[in-house]
């Protein structure tokens, strides 16, 4: 029943390709974004609103009653306890097919009205042609999501044309800006500190161990975020290849953070590279090539 504009948590679906459709559509014309954030979604979700669009599709008694059972079960929290009214558990497994079932009709107002939503569970951008259309769009956006007991984050809910440098929006870890995509700084922000705990200058491990704990990640993330714009890359092996040489220093008990001409001397790029690194660049240059 849903729209193909939705693409979280569907089978054959993923967040791939619903960033492949942002990127079509913007090389389409249709330039200027609606950045909707939902304020607390799953913690938001009505029970009772829910209820009557599951019954819409579902008329087995006892699947409605299970479901209302799971919806209500008492929540704990240190001493306290309490029944919610409101909310969808993150985590369970049923959580993410009833957040994609209340924002359904969403899907369809916007649809109905010519708009090209993309959305990802809770997570969606409306891409129009003009500004006018886009403000238009926000107006239907935030006037459903009134009706419906949710709420728009005041802070986070923009418009703008993502050809223009500061007017780009963020879905799925990436940031569109400027005609062009980007790793997000949250993203960025995130993997940094992976890599600062996995590589802690009182690790007691080889240089090897460290970089074949490191390396799996590293190229997990290369491969979802292999097509933002390749300036992020080199800045991440710095930082990747500037942690290692403090490592190092810590091994050999001196002291100082890996900064110093002779360190970067003694433990070169290609010291790295042949003790088999990971390089995001080099992947990255690699990747554009075989393109």
């Amino acid at each position: 029943m849903f729209l193909p504009g939705s693409y979280g948590f569907r089978p054959g679906r993923g967040c791939r390709d619903a960033l492949r459709e942002v990127d079509g559509l913007i090389r389409e014309g249709y330039a200027f974004a609606v950045d909707a954030d939902l304020r607390s979604y799953f913690d938001s979700i009505a029970h009772e609103r829910l209820m009557e669009r599951v019954a819409t599709r579902i008329s087995d008694g006892r699947v409605l009653d299970l479901l209302r059972a799971w919806l209500g079960q008492d929540i704990f929290d240190g001493l306290e306890r309490w029944t919610p009214m409101q909310g969808t558990p993150q985590g369970a497994v049923i959580s993410p097919l009833l957040a994609n079932l209340y924002l359904h009709p969403l899907d369809e107002r916007l649809a109905g009205r010519g708009y090209r939503m993309v959305r990802y569970a809770d997570d969606f951008v409306v891409l129009c042609r003009s500004q006018e259309e886009a403000v238009a769009a926000l107006a239907e956006v935030r006037d459903w999501v009134e009706a419906n007991g949710l709420a728009l984050h005041p802070d986070k809910t923009h418009l703008g044309d993502c050809r223009q440098p500061g007017q780009g929006f963020e879905f799925l870890g990436y940031r569109f800006e400027a005609g062009r995509r980007w790793v997000r700084k949250k993203s960025l922000d995130r993997l940094k500190d992976k890599v600062r705990e996995k590589t802690r200058r009182t690790r007691g491990d080889s240089l090897a161990r460290v970089i074949a704990d490191l390396n799996p990640m590293l190229r997990g993330w290369f491969g979802y975020f292999k097509h933002a714009h390749h300036t992020s890359f080199p800045r991440l092996d710095s930082f990747i290849r500037r942690r290692l040489r403090a490592f190092l220093r810590k091994q050999e008990k001196r002291p100082g953070f890996g900064r110093c001409k002779a360190d970067h001397q003694r433990w070169t790029n290609d010291f790295f590279a042949q003790a088999g690194l990971f390089a995001l660049h080099a992947a990255c240059l690699a990747a554009r090539g075989s393109r």
